[in-house]
């Protein structure tokens, strides 16, 4: 009989399919864990930085490629994160605007 995963292990498993997700969306040069580094899920031994889940919403910060809209581009990121958790708000936060490598 398995085991139920643990609680930290199921939030770290949603904030990195989170997380990627945000990283496919068209414009996203990457995420950003915000001015303070509040921008981030906690997990044991390491961080997702720029998705933070909380049981009222996500929040995700993220940096736009030169060149898209801004308004596009978080509401790509807002579609792209309600696949994943549904009906929850989703907070989305540019940080920053950046060149194409």
């Amino acid at each position: 009989m398995s085991q139920p995963l643990p609680s930290t292990t199921v939030h770290g498993v949603l904030a990195d399919t989170v997380a990627a997700a945000v990283l496919l969306a068209p414009g996203v040069a990457g995420l950003r864990s915000g001015r303070f580094g509040e921008v981030a899920t906690y997990l044991p031994g390491r961080r997702v930085l720029g998705v933070r889940l909380r049981p009222d919403g996500v929040a995700v910060d993220v940096a736009v490629l030169f060149g898209h809209s801004v308004f596009a581009v978080a509401e790509g990121v807002r579609a792209a994160v309600r696949d994943i958790v549904g009906d929850l708000p989703i907070d989305v936060t540019v940080d920053d605007v950046v060149l194409a490598p």
